[in-house]
């Protein structure tokens, strides 16, 4: 084993022998294995251990085995403590679940901080397998049956072409000390349940099966280039805008296809959501219809469909006082700037004229409410917002991210759409000023 992972690095992971890595140490067979090929390639790395304090004693003991292990290896080990059981219940996920995200997130950290140039874990051929099959029966599309990625991003897993097998025959063969976990015997994990039931049997039909495993796979990551290719293609032609009010799509593209449904799953699935018939309801269904996931809407508007981060909503809604003095300030859509100017200079969506002397300040900068009215520009009569958004055909999106000016709670402008009439400058004005948002 040790001179086909040679090969292995040499051939297809050759930045690791310039690089700078740290190795996910469990104490495990796997990672052992991996710590002890690398430091005899004479890699570059230094150790990473997580204590999740869920197995009592036992914790306790795999610290003290990589600690161990590391002045065998004579390389530097990092370590961490958690408290693994509050996490998961403050953050509402599982053991599993809570683990990973503790582990992966200090080991990023750790990268961050001391410049490693990458994260390497002792993922192997039959952990793949074992992670396509609970995929598989928990429902994927096609990117859940392509199996764990050998690189993503700065994590590296240079075991994925080596079996357990192997591992465990190159343990045996070279005397090398490693700490069993117990857990790994329990059925009380999916991950464990085919693994001792369910693989085994699998292997009994095809003692093969990892060269066939390895083939699908590769077979399979080919034909999701395709498709990433053929996405690609269609959003060029799909998509309106991406801008500040989430990324607008056409509707009739998705009309032309023989199975919309296709494109708006994979187009959509990372964004959370699961109720993929009505998304697909959405292409035939009345304006202002939406469907939303945890994360993200998305909402029908006219002829568009146009998805957006649910966060956009959490932002800080409270008001800005703006008082006399003040020459420009930051807002969630630009700067707001005041001047007092001579003359005047031409009109646009971004930019008004005022009679100074007609506000009452402070003036205040807020999102607009039910029942705001104002006189648009141009008119002789007042007009409730709620009309004139609709009139003006703005999406859902667009009307939330709709912003007043306002003076004594009257419209001053409906900011980057129309100034109101009541403060418009006319030859009797004396204090002209000039209000932008860039």
């Amino acid at each position: 084993m040790q001179n086909d992972f040679q090969i292995h690095i040499h051939k297809n992971l050759p930045f690791l022998k310039e690089g700078k890595f740290i190795i996910a140490i469990s104490g495990g067979i796997d990672s052992v294995v991996l710590a002890h090929l690398c430091k005899r390639l004479n890699l570059n790395f230094s150790l990473a251990h997580c204590n999740f304090n869920l197995r009592a004693a036992e914790s306790n003991k795999d610290e003290d085995f990589v600690l161990e292990l590391a002045e065998e290896l004579d390389v530097e080990i990092f370590i961490q403590n958690f408290d693994t059981e509050a996490y998961a219940k403050a953050h509402k996920r599982s053991i599993q679940m809570a683990a990973r995200e503790l582990r992966y997130d200090w080991f990023k950290e750790l990268a961050e901080q001391l410049k490693f140039d990458y994260i390497l874990t002792a993922h192997h051929a039959d952990d793949n397998l074992e992670t396509f099959l609970i995929n598989f029966t928990r429902g994927t599309g096609l990117n859940g049956l392509t199996g764990i990625p050998m690189i993503n991003d700065n994590v590296v897993r240079p075991l994925l072409p080596f079996s357990r097998a192997q591992i465990e025959a190159f343990v045996n063969q070279e005397s090398i000390l490693w700490r069993e976990d117990a857990s790994n015997a329990s059925r009380k994990y999916l991950r464990n349940k085919l693994r001792h039931e369910v693989v085994p049997i699998l292997k009994e039909i095809n003692p093969q099966l990892l060269d066939s495993f390895q083939n699908t796979i590769s077979n399979l990551n080919d034909t999701v280039g395709l498709i990433e290719d053929n996405l690609n293609n269609f959003a060029e032609s799909a998509i309106v805008s991406n801008d500040a009010y989430g990324i607008t799509y056409k509707i009739s593209e998705f009309k032309k296809l023989n199975n919309p449904k296709a494109y708006l799953f994979e187009l959509f699935k990372d964004y959370g959501f699961t109720e993929w018939n009505d998304i697909v309801d959405l292409l035939d269904t009345q304006s202002g219809k939406l469907v939303k996931s945890n994360s993200h809407r998305l909402i029908k508007h006219r002829e568009f469909l146009i998805l957006t981060d649910l966060g956009d909503l959490e932002r800080n809604e409270e008001s800005l006082l703006i008082n006399d003095a003040v020459e420009d300030i930051e807002t969630l859509i630009g700067k707001l700037s005041f001047d007092t100017v001579e003359g005047l200079f031409e009109v646009s969506k971004n930019t008004i004229f005022v009679d100074k002397d007609l506000l009452k300040f402070p003036l205040e900068f807020r999102l607009w409410k039910e029942g705001d009215v104002f006189q648009p520009s141009g008119m002789t009569g007042k007009k409730k917002l709620s009309k004139y958004l609709k009139d003006e055909k703005q999406s859902l999106v667009e009307k939330e991210n709709t912003w007043l000016l306002t003076s004594d709670n009257k419209v001053v402008w409906v900011v980057g759409k129309r100034a109101d009439e009541r403060f418009k400058v006319t030859n009797n004005t004396k204090n002209r000023l000039k209000v932008e948002i860039q």
